[in-house]
């Protein structure tokens, strides 16, 4: 399984396998123009399955989905607070994070956003979100953890194998906590460069290996 986040119109080169994960920021304003880029890049990808969310800068997919699933037709599954069993693997999808300026799919941290939260079933094994969890792969580069602290306890709640995340480009990487695999796959730097690599995840006999 390969994952990448904050593409932002670019088009990294990937190796090819059983599932990619996308984890929103696909567009800097979430154009149809950059929705079809998108999908002409990610149509050429040799991958069984592609898993798709919208992130915070692809706005078309708050104020017309119907219209934004239209143009990326090489997506097998998208989600947008849902699921989708895939490979035997049970996935769980959403855009949400927490109220930053004027974007999409924000929402006030606390209530507001834990409703999103609630809506994630036990027994995920792999929880896709745009955003991270509080004070996991979220720290900004003036040093401050602005992850959503109503996500990192559905996380502890939740326990899913591996949670992919991006938005936070400065937090690019993974690590391991109690029992789950946290990947920040944001392959933008903080200054827009595309310079991350995609982060790639072999699950074998129930073991995750990176």
């Amino acid at each position: 399984m390969d994952c990448v986040s904050d593409t932002h119109g670019a088009q990294p080169a990937l190796p090819g396998g059983d599932i990619l994960v996308v984890a929103g920021d696909i567009s800097y304003q979430g154009e149809p123009r950059e929705l079809s880029a998108f999908n002409a890049w990610v149509s050429k990808q040799n991958y069984a399955a592609k898993v798709l969310i919208a992130g915070n800068h692809d706005w078309l997919f708050e104020r017309d989905p119907g219209l934004a699933k239209s143009l990326v037709p090489a997506v097998t599954h998208y989600l947008q607070d849902s699921g989708a069993t895939i490979m035997g693997l049970r996935f769980w999808g959403s855009p949400v994070q927490p109220e930053f300026m004027n974007w999409a799919f924000n929402r006030r941290r606390g209530a507001e956003i834990k409703r999103h939260w609630d809506r994630i079933p036990p027994e995920i094994d792999v929880l896709v979100t745009h955003g991270p969890p509080h004070g996991i792969l979220d720290k900004t580069e003036e040093g401050l953890l602005v992850g959503c602290e109503e996500l990192a306890t559905a996380v502890r709640r939740i326990k899913p194998k591996v949670h992919i995340f991006g938005h936070i480009h400065e937090g690019y990487g993974h690590v391991r906590q109690e029992g789950t695999l946290f990947v920040n796959a944001s392959i933008m730097t903080e200054r827009y460069e595309p310079l991350n690599k995609p982060i790639t995840i072999h699950m074998r006999d129930g073991e995750i290996i990176v």
